[in-house]
């Protein structure tokens, strides 16, 4: 009995390990957002994608050397594999959806992606589900549609794709899940080397050559992406899909921030009530799975 309880407690305690990997991952992305759409007033999106993933890969170079027997001795090379196109398509998906909509609706599509990752969680991962974990992350989805207020122009064709990125990002977060034997730096540099493909066939198209100064901006950039996308796939090892993948939706709340400071957007008050709600949604799981870890730690056993 108390083998059980202490496997419960070690289970929840990875929850909320996972979950706070999660929120400094979204936290990392938001960064990376804002230094990235400083650099792409200058330079084009191909290009930044090539560079920044020159200087991750650069970064990540003397971890790849170290654990380049797990290269070697990969599993399941195939999902590997499609795990590295759905990442390079999901960004690709993004960035051209932003060139013919407004980017809050394509955040809003891409904020669906943990209403996806808990069907499929539950679908494909056997993950349980239960009734409050749905309801929390339907009202956090409310929460982005009340902020973000979607425009008239969200059937399209562009908006079919910005959903196509969605679905692509919550397929991403599924087999990373399903991965979570494979080491990080595995995992981290694939994405990466995916990155540089597709950045290597768009960047010649405006190329421009950066100076010393800029070349440390896209060295940062794939610095920040390196955090963060380790950030992401420890979190999916230590905890289920369906858990972390609704604090994705602070990702607005950062959204809000980093406008309002580095380019003097001000949020409306619609944003700042969805914002709210958001932040509302996520807590109430965070603390109910805290709740939970310390009941497990404190019933005690039989007779």
């Amino acid at each position: 009995m108390f083998a059980k309880l202490s496997l419960d407690a070690g289970h929840r305690s990875a929850r909320l390990a996972g979950i706070a990997l999660m929120l400094l991952a979204v936290w990392l992305f938001s960064f990376g957002d804002a230094l990235g759409k400083y650099i792409v007033a200058t330079y084009s999106v191909g290009q930044l994608l090539l560079l920044r993933a020159v200087a991750s890969l650069a970064l990540l170079s003397p971890a790849i050397w170290r654990s380049r027997a797990a290269f070697r001795a990969i599993q399941r090379p195939g999902l590997q594999l499609l795990r590295v196109v759905l990442s390079t398509l999901e960004v690709a998906a993004f960035f051209l959806a932003t060139v013919y909509l407004p980017l809050a609706d394509v955040i809003t599509y891409y904020l669906a992606a943990p209403i996806f990752v808990t069907a499929a969680s539950a679908l494909f991962l056997g993950e349980q589900v239960g009734w409050r974990r749905w309801s929390a992350i339907a009202v956090g989805f409310a929460g982005v549609i009340v902020a973000l207020r979607p425009s008239a122009e969200a059937v399209s064709w562009p908006a079919m794709i910005a959903l196509a990125g969605s679905m692509s990002f919550a397929a991403l977060m599924i087999i990373t899940r399903s991965l979570r034997g494979t080491p990080d730096v595995v995992l981290t540099s694939a994405q990466f080397l995916g990155t540089l493909v597709f950045g290597a066939v768009l960047a010649p198209f405006g190329w421009i050559t950066p100076g010393g100064f800029d070349l440390g901006l896209f060295a940062c950039a794939g610095f920040i992406s390196i955090g963060a996308a380790l950030c992401v796939n420890r979190s999916l090892k230590l905890a289920e899909a369906s858990v972390v993948t609704p604090y994705q939706y602070t990702m607005i709340i950062w959204a809000v921030i980093f406008g309002y400071v580095v380019f003097g957007d001000v949020p409306s008050v619609a944003m700042l009530v969805g914002a709210a709600i958001i932040i509302a949604a996520g807590l109430y799981i965070f603390l109910r799975e805290r709740r939970m870890a310390r009941e497990a730690v404190m019933v005690p056993p039989p007779g």
